[in-house]
């Protein structure tokens, strides 16, 4: 077959094949950190309605809408009046937010909705000049909301002065550090990482083999991907999925006994994987678009690594057969898929959006200033304000009454000094945050109500909405798609009936990895509210692309240990970087997780259903004289008679 002339070919040009993907790694990885600046850095669904206005709001004001802006908390010493201390606040933030800076108070305003029910407690809206929703952007309102902090207790002498906010709580959960619990768990899980390769390998050239194949595999995909981002858009999630994928799929490969099967079923879990993803990347939805050309690179420069590279190194290293390779017992896979089902069920109760603030730090700078603002009797809504867009020939005074009645807004006020040609700003305070139902009730009726006026409704809050509507709303569709391609692929190498368990596996692997950030997160004692909205959609992929590669593996009569090394590998990776107080990159990590084991159950449940065992052939295995047991044996043979050993 093509793919054991191909793997022979490479045995017997060792030394140029790894001089190739040397290259590949060392110049390739240095043209990967130089690229990513070609990768769209924002997190924002692009095309809906949302991402419209808050484009419009930073082309004409050059800050805020989709990014949240500071919030400056005061509270004023015992016997004095907010209102009366306002106007010096006001005074205050004009001075120490900078030039270009966009502020509202009280004093600007006059709306009761920015005063606590203390009467002492006030609280105004700083968006800085330099804030863009890209990284650079986000770093600078973190420096911001530093130097606002301490210019604000500097002017204001007796005063209790806080900067609050959505970005300075994500900061302040960054700076806090894992602490000692979770410094030790982040020790277990990389020695546990080092034991299983250790253990399933028994060698240093066996342990680092399959790493080298992720890092090639990992800088080959992501080189490609850059590439496509030259002419269309590709989001930053790419540089977490392509690596955490690339892992898993490099050590299943490796666990796996050479010889010609394993090469066939790489190609084709790769090939599967790549067009289930290739579906996903023609959707008109960038988020779409990014995790298909992610999947579709790693599929392909994988695959290209196992012909290659693989047979190379395995010529090298020789790595020790796995002990136990049995398939899993019947009742195990049944167990394992009982758990996957109840965990797809909780899947449906997935709610998109941006951690809850309270979940987002215990302490810090940033949490004593909601704290403050919990204490006086004002909502965390006010973290997200709305941003509307008022177009020329519309009044802004009405279009801030008309959104002040609509329930579950707190305030709407038109600033004077928010306008430019032919627009204005006006800004609306929910009193829920925008991923609670109460919250994304609020969006919705607020666009409804101002539907006549030709306003647009942006800001932060807007975001998760158009992840809902425009990119989850594109998953009925998708995922069909992804799934009928995978399915054909398969078909032709497999049964339809196992083709199609295959597929279904996949399916229920990927429901049952956001399931579990469901039960983890939503659920758990973090009580985040929400996930963030690009996390299930990147998860879900990778445990997908997991469960075809070790379907096609037990498929072809693969060992079931293999998809547990490699499952166990990415998991304990995955949570050796990731444990820590920063919920969004540990929301993301225990997905990952999950979707590992959750793919390895998928695939050895599909061989279970299938009959496979090691030496059972399927119509991709037709009759063929014997072959030696590897490719590499067949070529040190030849090695031997040349020299006459």
């Amino acid at each position: 077959m093509w793919t054991e002339r191909v793997a022979g070919a490479a045995v017997r040009h060792r030394a140029a094949v790894g001089a190739v993907w040397l290259l590949v790694l060392v110049l390739g990885g240095a043209a990967t950190l130089l690229g990513l600046g070609r990768l769209d850095q924002s997190f924002t669904a692009s095309g809906g309605p949302g991402f419209a206005a808050n484009r419009a709001v930073q082309e004409r004001y050059g800050n805020g809408a989709a990014v949240a802006p500071l919030v400056a908390v005061v509270t004023w010493p015992a016997g004095t009046d907010a209102r009366a201390g306002d106007t010096r606040l006001a005074e205050v933030l004009e001075r120490a937010a900078g030039p270009g800076a966009r502020t509202v108070s009280y004093a600007a305003t006059g709306d009761e909705g920015f005063l606590g029910a203390d009467g002492r407690t006030a609280y105004a809206l700083v968006y800085p000049a330099a804030g863009r929703p890209d990284l650079a952007g986000l770093a600078a309102v973190e420096d911001a909301a530093v130097a606002l902090r301490a210019e604000l207790r500097a002017r204001l002498p007796g005063v209790r002065a806080e900067v609050t906010g959505v970005l300075p709580l994500q900061h302040d959960s960054a700076l806090a550090g894992p602490g000692p619990v979770a410094l030790a768990a982040k020790a277990a899980c990389a020695l546990g990482l080092l034991l299983v390769l250790v253990r399933a390998f028994r060698s240093p050239s066996g342990v680092l083999a399959p790493l080298l194949l992720a890092a090639v595999t990992s800088v080959g995909a992501l080189l490609l991907v850059e590439a496509v981002a030259g002419f269309t858009e590709i989001g930053f999630v790419v540089v977490y999925l392509v690596p955490v994928l690339a892992l898993v799929v490099s050590v299943h490969r490796w666990a796996r006994p050479a010889g010609p099967s394993a090469a066939r079923s790489a190609v084709t879990g790769g090939a599967a994987g790549a067009a289930a993803c290739a579906v996903l990347a023609l959707f008109p939805a960038a988020f779409l678009r990014s995790v298909g050309v992610a999947g579709l690179a790693v599929g392909a420069v994988g695959a290209a690594a196992a012909l290659t590279l693989t047979p190379v190194l395995r010529s090298v290293a020789r790595p020790a057969p796995l002990r136990g390779a049995r398939a899993p017992h019947g009742a195990l896979s049944a167990l394992g898929l009982v758990l996957l089902v109840l965990l797809s069920g909780a899947a449906a109760q997935l709610r998109v959006g941006n951690p809850e603030a309270r979940a987002l730090v215990a302490s810090g700078p940033a949490r004593d200033g909601l704290d403050r603002l919990a204490a006086a009797g004002m909502p965390s809504g006010v973290l997200n304000p709305l941003e509307v867009l008022v177009p020329g020939g519309a009044d802004a005074a009405q279009v801030a009454a008309r959104a002040a009645r609509v329930p579950g807004v707190r305030l709407a006020a038109a600033p004077p000094g928010w306008r430019r040609p032919g627009t204005a700003l006006v800004v609306v305070v929910p009193v829920e945050e925008p991923m609670t139902a109460a919250g994304a009730a609020t969006v919705t009726a607020l666009r409804s109500a101002l539907a006549d006026t030709g306003a647009l409704v942006g800001g932060s809050g807007v975001v998760d909405r158009d992840l809902v509507d425009g990119v989850y709303g594109l998953l009925p569709y998708a995922v069909p798609g992804a799934a009928l391609a995978a399915f054909a692929v398969l078909a032709r190498r497999l049964r339809r009936g196992p083709a199609a368990r295959a597929v279904l596996g996949g399916l229920l692997a990927a429901a049952a990895s956001v399931g579990s950030l469901v039960v983890v997160w939503q659920w758990g004692p973090a009580g985040t509210g929400a996930v963030t909205g690009w996390v299930p959609l990147v998860v879900g992929a990778f445990a997908f692309c997991v469960a075809l590669e070790g379907s096609a593996a037990s498929a072809s009569g693969g060992p079931g240990r293999a998809g547990r090394v490699a499952a166990g590998a990415g998991a304990l990776a995955v949570l050796a970087v990731g444990i820590g107080p920063q919920v969004e990159l540990a929301l993301l990590v225990t997905g990952f997780a999950a979707g590992a084991v959750a793919g390895a159950v998928a695939g050895a449940a599909a061989g279970a259903w299938t009959g496979a065992h090691p030496g059972v052939r399927h119509n991709w295995s037709r009759p063929r004289p014997p072959l030696p047991s590897s490719i590499d044996d067949r070529d040190h043979e030849s090695d031997r008679s040349r020299h006459g050993r």
